[in-house]
Order: C-alpha cells, then structure tokens, then sequence
C-alpha cells in the first residue's frame, strides 16, 4: 500500500468533527429578538400573532414560527393536506404580509 493510500483510507475512517447545532442557535437567537422587540415596544409577542393567524387556518396544523429580527417580520408555519405553508406577518401591526403554499 502506498502512503498515499494509507492516508485516504485514514481519512475514511476517522470521525467527522462535530458541529455546532447552528438552527438550534439561530432559533434561541430569534426568541431572543423578538422578546427584547416586544419588551422595547416595537413588536407584537409571538402569542399575539398566532391568536391573529392560526384561527384563520382551518384545517391546518400550525407547525411553530420563525422571526427575522431585521425585518420584524415573523413566518407561522402550518401544514395541511402534506403541503407547508408559510404566513408572513409584520411583528409591528399583526398585518398578514403574504402567504405561500395551499
């Protein structure tokens, strides 16, 4: 065996390093944005927004949210019928900004 090959097959081998659990971070992070957002007075909480939206959703299972803390826009996340759909809300009115899927 060449030391060439030995090498490969030792990377085949070895572990792949671990990685941070990023989305887990990101989302914590948008929590985080949205709390000091709502506690300032510039946003709606998330409860206000999905008492807004998830009773307009029939037959829809609301799935959790997502929060873009430079737009100040949150995304509710539902399911119906196998097809995801996303609702975009602007945190400062509660106006629905737009919608995608069935």
């Amino acid at each position: 065996m060449t030391m060439l090959a030995a090498i490969l097959m030792g990377l085949a081998v070895a572990p792949a390093p671990a990685l941070p659990p990023v989305a887990g971070l990101l989302q914590h992070s948008d929590q985080r944005e949205a709390l000091r957002g709502r506690r300032e007075g510039r946003l709606l909480s998330a409860r206000d927004i999905e008492a807004r939206v998830v009773p307009t959703m029939r037959g829809a299972q609301y799935l959790g949210f997502d929060f873009d803390p430079d737009a100040g826009i949150y995304t509710l996340k539902f399911l119906r019928n196998g097809s995801v759909i996303w609702v975009e809300v602007d945190g400062r009115s509660g106006q629905i900004l737009g919608r995608t899927g069935n």
